[in-house]
């Protein structure tokens, strides 16, 4: 690794280079507009960004004067150095910059402050940082976009402006990772899923709540009863319950306590304190503790496609990925110690059979243990942690499932199991998870007879494979470019009459396949075949059927695909069963 130490390849050293293009371009910022005021400047998972307080708006033609200023101080090669102030000293050194002097005043007494300067500019800054400007080469950065933030995060303060940037150590690799947001743009399921017309959002109805137009439920209703199906044959129960639940069941729960930030206000009805639910195992543990339960009983597997709503900030919303509204595809296992290992393999395997069926191959496995220093995110019993870590950990390995360990990411009530996709463009994230919870079935004192008529706590498993509906069909959108395969597609047929004397046939036609349950819409309008042809090729429909003369007078059907391919004239009836059983087999 020694060798590797100051390349890209190293991520300390790539934080480093991109945490110093931040002062680089902060630096530019001061020299062109001084009256600029400065708030904070770190790297990120891809790059960098900086939020700073203007008189003016940031445009595109502004980022170029940045990154040709930026490119300038590159070539300067200013030594960069580190010096360390006393308070008073610092305080008074930072007297033009407020937002460095609230960060000052916020350090604990006797801690170090240091700062970094690089010519005539000098930040407030941790470190660490590279030795020279001309370490960074101006020819490899990119600053990508410029959107509004809020001082640390609080929207009743300053709101301020937040340039992102990129660089790397060569010109190509900028290009390469520039071709590459490229294509996300071209997957974005945002623009797809407008130009499909799958879903929408309104400003009125409110930011971060997505409505699905009839060609995007139809799609979700597709996922929906796909995953049902699967569970209904491995024993689930489903259930509804409501989307509103009283404060003091999240008291109980702990959700008030360790997630409340992420739930949206409690509103008062007959003096009664109710909240959106952020998720569903409170109701769940209720459903169980409703009546008397024995050993018999267990595996309990109690489902639900649920509708749950969080309070996220609204520069994370992202479309359907992420959103304040969402369906989960939610469930709880109610078992006994000695049933952990085999109900959380019937989950891995439930997992993993579904992502064949998705052909989803690129995948990582996490299991997620909390941080022993958080004491405000995490239930606070250290037996019950080690207990519960010490399990899963145990049955992911006598599973012989590959997995790697994260501190901090676990749920604020037990361990878990995530399962990290790495989608066509972007950063990986969880889709599916299964949770190993000995936390809540004891806030709720809930219990079951064991054989040997002792009443015991059930352990709970909290899973979901789709994880949610919504952002497991924005990564749908995004693998297939709206290209669904023929089960899911929301038009599986469109039919195309090439003149007026085709429509009773092409109805007639049309109708067989609404009996045999396809998806299926017809053009006839009076416009030239070149034109719905293309319509339905951008609309992403699997088969287009064009519909002639001939194909009257033979009984067939003239089929394209979305893909370009022209297979000819079909007898009509080969065409209905190959598209059912295509359908059907989910191929």
């Amino acid at each position: 690794m020694e060798e590797n130490k100051f390349t890209f390849e190293n991520p300390e050293y790539r934080h480093t280079y991109w945490h110093s293009c931040s002062h680089i371009m902060a630096q530019a910022v001061k020299r062109l507009w001084p009256e600029v005021k400065l708030a904070i400047g770190p790297a990120i998972a891809e790059g960098w960004y900086y939020d700073l307080y203007a008189p003016f708006a940031f445009t595109p033609e502004h980022l170029g004067k940045i990154e040709e200023e930026m490119r300038k101080i590159c070539k300067e090669k200013l030594k960069i150095e580190r010096f360390e102030l006393p308070r008073a000293e610092a305080l008074e050194f930072m007297k033009d910059e407020p937002f460095k002097v609230e960060l000052i005043e916020d350090l604990p007494e006797g801690e170090a402050i240091s700062f970094y300067r690089q010519g005539e500019f000098t930040d407030l800054c941790a470190g660490p940082h590279l030795d020279s400007t001309g370490r960074v080469k101006g020819n490899a950065i990119k600053l990508l976009a410029c959107n509004a933030s809020y001082w640390r995060g609080d929207a009743k303060r300053e709101s301020l402006q937040r340039i992102y940037g990129i660089a790397f150590p060569k010109k190509d690799e900028l290009d390469a990772y520039v071709q590459r947001l490229e294509e996300a743009k071209k997957r974005d399921h945002r623009k797809i899923g407008r130009d499909m017309r799958l879903f929408m959002t309104d400003d009125l109805v409110g930011r971060g709540l997505p409505m699905f137009l009839p060609r995007g439920y139809t799609v979700w209703r597709e996922l929906e009863n796909y995953i049902r199906d699967k569970e209904i044959r491995l024993g689930y129960q489903h259930v509804m319950t409501p989307c509103v639940g009283t404060v003091d069941l999240y008291i109980t729960s702990g959700h008030w306590e360790h997630y409340q930030q992420n739930m949206f206000p409690a509103m008062e009805v007959e003096d009664e304190m109710y909240v959106l639910r952020p998720m569903n195992c409170p109701h769940h543990m209720r459903i169980y503790a409703s009546r008397p339960h024995s050993y018999r009983d267990l595996p309990l597997r109690i489902g639900e496609i649920a509708h749950d709503f969080r309070y996220e900030a609204s520069g994370t919303l992202k479309g359907i990925e992420r959103g304040r509204h969402f369906c989960q595809n939610d469930a709880h296992l109610f078992v006994t110690p000695e049933q952990i290992k085999e109900e959380v393999s019937r989950v891995c395997d439930l997992i993993f059979d579904t992502y064949k069926d998705f052909h989803i191959t690129d995948y990582r496995c996490v299991l997620s243990l909390r941080d022993p220093a958080d004491k405000e995110k995490y239930h606070q019993d250290d037996e019950m942690w080690n207990n519960a870590e010490s399990a899963l950990r145990e049955v992911l390995v006598e599973l012989g499932i590959d997995f790697t360990e994260e501190i901090g990411e676990a749920a604020f009530y037990g361990p878990k199991l995530d399962v990290n996709v790495r989608p066509a463009v972007g950063a990986e994230y969880t889709l599916s998870t299964c949770q190993l919870d000995f936390c809540l079935p004891a806030k709720f004192d809930l219990k079951y007879i064991d054989s040997d008529g002792s009443e015991k706590t059930p352990v709970v498993l909290h899973r979901a494979i789709l994880g949610s509906l919504d952002r497991f069909m924005a990564y749908l959108i995004e693998e297939t470019m709206g290209a669904f395969p023929t089960w899911l597609a929301p038009v599986q047929v469109k039919l195309l009459t090439v003149t007026d004397r085709a429509n009773a046939y092409a109805t007639e036609f049309m109708d067989r396949l609404l009996d045999a349950g396809v998806r299926v819409e017809l053009d006839d309008r009076n416009e030239k075949i070149g034109k719905k042809i293309r319509e339905a090729t951008l609309e992403k429909t699997p088969y287009m059927l064009v519909i002639g003369d001939r194909d009257i007078e033979s009984g067939t059907v003239s089929v394209r695909t979305r893909a370009g391919e022209d297979r000819g004239a079909v007898p009509a009836g080969d065409f209905l069963a190959q598209v059912v059983k295509e359908i059907r087999e989910r191929s």
